[in-house]
């Protein structure tokens, strides 16, 4: 696993030339308190396997549990900790990080870990480990500082101390009946400004936001977001607050959800990583493949019943392409939008009927450019290129830009209603919507251009 350093920021290259340096252990520590505990992380792929072991020793079990919280595979390093080293580093953890850690770890180990880690930290391990992924108490750490309500200013300064020795995540306090339900907090300032015949009372926020446990995470984003606090309560069904998430567990949410909407999009049922097999990357893929398979045929059973067109004006088949891919693209564009808004907004029916009419006219005044343009451009490409007449080369593309507006239209409209359909029957929006717009817009397509060219190019101009 040793790198040599390249092209890397000057900070790890540094730390690894403090670690190499022969130093006393104590002044190698020292020097590397200088630095952020994300570099540190940084730098140990650029060490040997008796480097870092090395290194774990000099820092301690508090130190590595910082750094190791900030690995994106920490499960390399793992192995070459030791067990007993690998407990008391998850003992100081945060709960949430401990939890991603123990992930990361084989049953085999997790075994041999269990007797020796505190009974505090299993337990909040059992607590996260009892919400699904999807919900906001997955989410939560036990780090964070709580008060009683009915504390004077030196009581709260002095339980603040004494639970800061534990918990770094002071910038809020929150504060708890004597029934232990939540009922408000005090932001750090406020505590320490306040004089000591201040009432406590006047220094809480009673309307401070928090978050239910079994709440979806997808649900809350916005909620998080909106608010804009380093950190959230998270309460259960009777009001007791049972952790806290944190503006980087915010990120992390965000980065998650963005990750799995976009896999979505794609028609996967989950975001793939590189870890895995070809068997598990098909069991994402497979499911939508199958059905559009089957859409697709019926497409191209559709195709079929307009072979005489074909037959009778094969050129229109050159432009087939042309009116799907920019149908396709409008589509999409149009998804992109109400799933934006659907995600930002609660609509209301006048909104989402607002929302269908402003997309619709997008689509009818970028169909009429581009439609015009089609009309101008491929004129003079049939006349000149393909042996058509004037008159009859801009009868043909002037159907190829009317099939253009028209399927760009409808277009608009489908990707617009089909989300907010799937949205109203409580379906993410985003689980359907790509693979399946698409294909419905190639169907569209497909009628209005074929369907436009019988009527008005065999039928009424009679074209041969």
């Amino acid at each position: 696993m040793e790198k040599e350093v390249l092209n890397e920021p000057t900070y790890i290259e540094e730390i690894v030339n403090i670690i190499r340096s022969g130093l006393p252990d104590k002044e190698i520590a020292e020097r590397l308190e200088d630095y952020h505990d994300n570099d540190i992380a940084e730098s140990l792929s650029f060490l040997t396997k008796e480097e870092r072991v090395n290194l774990y020793n000099i820092l301690g079990a508090e130190w590595i549990s910082e750094i190791i919280s900030f690995l994106d595979d920490p499960e390399n390093y793992i192995s070459e900790i030791g067990i007993d080293k690998l407990a008391a580093v998850i003992n100081e953890m945060d709960s949430d990080d401990a939890v991603d850690l123990l992930e990361e770890i084989d049953e085999k180990t997790i075994e041999k870990l269990r007797p020796i880690l505190d009974e505090d930290v299993k337990a909040d391990i059992r607590l996260i480990n009892s919400y699904d992924d999807d919900e906001i108490g997955s989410l939560i750490t036990t780090n964070y500082v709580c008060i009683g309500k009915n504390l004077n200013i030196r009581q709260a300064m002095h339980e603040l101390i004494k639970q800061a020795g534990e918990n770094d995540n002071i910038s809020t306090i929150y504060v708890v009946e004597e029934n232990e339900r939540f009922c408000g907090a005090i932001d750090l300032k406020d505590l320490i400004i306040a004089r000591e015949n201040d009432d406590l009372d006047d220094l809480i926020t009673y309307s401070y936001p928090y978050l239910i446990d079994h709440d979806k995470i997808s649900d809350c984003i916005e909620k998080i977001k909106d608010y804009a606090e380093d950190s959230l309560p998270v309460l259960n069904d009777e009001k007791k607050i049972i952790g806290i998430i944190t503006a980087q567990d915010v990120i992390e949410a965000v980065d998650d959800e963005m990750g799995d909407d976009y896999a979505k999009l794609a028609g996967l049922t989950a975001e793939e990583d590189l870890k895995e097999t070809t068997g598990e990357s098909m069991k994402k893929r497979m499911p939508w493949l199958i059905i559009l398979l089957f859409l697709g045929m019926f497409i191209s059973t559709v195709v079929g019943t307009f072979e005489g067109v074909v037959a009778v004006l094969p050129i229109v088949i050159c432009f087939q392409s042309l009116i799907l891919d920019m149908a396709g693209n409008v589509g999409t564009q149009s998804l992109a939008v109400t799933i934006r808004v659907l995600m930002d907004e609660k609509l209301g029916l006048k909104e989402k009927i607002t929302l269908v009419i402003k997309e619709m006219r997008v689509g009818l005044c970028n169909g009429l450019c581009l439609g015009t343009m089609a009309f101008v451009f491929l004129g003079l490409y049939i006349n000149c290129f393909k042996g058509y007449g004037m008159g009859h080369a801009f009868l043909i593309s002037g159907c190829v830009g009317i099939s253009l507006v028209v399927a760009m239209v409808i277009s608009s409209l489908v990707g617009t209603l089909v989300p907010l359909f799937f949205h109203k029957i409580k379906v993410d929006p985003a689980v359907a919507s790509g693979p399946l717009i698409t294909t419905v817009n190639d169907l569209v397509a497909v009628v209005t251009y074929y369907g436009l060219s019988w009527v008005f190019l065999i039928r009424i101009m009679k074209i041969v």
